[in-house]
């Protein structure tokens, strides 16, 4: 944190950014404001983020607009059927002299957005993934460091839909955030139509760069977290494992399996990056609360009678809290 004098100098800074990042973001992206604030929560808490929704809500468009607000380099993979590792990390090849060069694949970015990473056999889904937990990739036996920050943004396609490789419970674990990405409002719908069919172009002006968001997720780590915060985290997640001694009714009722000590951990990681982003220095209960449903709805199965009942993941976890 050199380049500030203090944390809660630094913090403020924090707020700041945060404010012009949705501005020039808000210039481009229409609506989607929680989306936005999600997907800079991962980014500043060092994470990766899972995105769901229908084809044509201009995930692209919002992830390189980020991108160009923080300065960093972006690169999208299509997944599809036949993508396979070496598409995502890179090879070796042989140059003119005929010794072997190892070429970077498109993993080796700051951002990268992995679109319909459901639609790729669980090879290639665990070679992405493998970056992402070791933010290293290693070919023939040598490791490749990736470029900090490095956040990886999934979209996948609705698990019901033929061709797809759903992505096992364990490897989606591995995602703070699970967004959902809903359609416009009438009156945002037809401010996208006109901004989109005037041949006009919006240019975005960097807010922070690399530096500033490595500078921040190390604050975000050093924010302090009162106990009543820690332990109502690790007992809402207690809560939605069946058959324990903290299951509440619901869980016992409408739930096969709950979330893991990763859920807690994210709970409190996210929560601290809530508060600095309200303006905050430390997170409450409240900070808690709003980022639970998107760190725990991919996180618990639920059973035949929540399916039949047409229990959502959500007012599950909203009855939970």
């Amino acid at each position: 944190m050199s380049t500030f004098k203090s944390d809660v100098e630094a913090a403020d800074s924090l707020f700041e950014a945060y404010k012009s990042l949705s501005r020039e973001i808000g210039k481009v992206v229409i609506g989607q404001e929680e989306v936005v604030q999600q997907v800079l929560t991962s980014i500043f808490c060092q994470a990766h983020s899972l995105l769901v929704g229908v084809p044509g809500l201009a995930k692209t468009l919002l992830i390189k607009t980020i991108s160009e607000a923080l300065d960093l380099s972006f690169n999208r993979i299509q997944f599809t059927p036949d993508l396979m590792p070496s598409d995502i990390l890179g090879a070796e090849t042989l140059d003119n002299e005929r010794n072997f060069v190892f070429i970077k694949g498109p993993v080796f970015a700051n951002i990268v957005l992995a679109d319909e990473i459901n639609r790729t056999p669980p090879k290639t889904q665990a070679a992405l993934l493998e970056a992402m937990q070791e933010k290293t990739v290693t070919i023939a036996g040598k490791h490749f460091r990736l470029d900090e920050p490095f956040f990886v943004l999934a979209t996948q396609n609705p698990i019901e839909q033929e061709g797809t490789y759903p992505l096992p419970e364990a490897q989606l674990d591995r995602f703070m955030f699970n967004i959902r990405l809903d359609y416009p409002s009438y009156e945002q719908e037809v401010d996208i139509v006109k901004a989109t069919t005037s041949g006009e172009t919006k240019s975005i002006n960097k807010v922070i760069g690399k530096d500033e968001i490595v500078a921040y997720q190390g604050l975000i780590r050093r924010v302090p977290v009162p106990d009543n915060v820690v332990e109502y985290a690790v007992k809402l997640v207690h809560r939605t494992r069946p058959n324990t001694p903290m299951a509440a009714p619901a869980t016992e009722q409408y739930l096969e399996w709950g979330a893991g000590p990763r859920a807690s951990q994210f709970l409190i990681i996210a929560a601290k990056c809530h508060a600095l982003l309200q303006g905050k220095y430390s997170p409450d209960i409240d900070d808690v609360r709003d980022v639970a449903v998107p760190i725990l709805r991919h996180r618990i199965l639920r059973n035949f009678k929540a399916e039949a009942e047409r229990k959502s993941a959500e007012a599950l976890i909203q009855e939970l809290l």
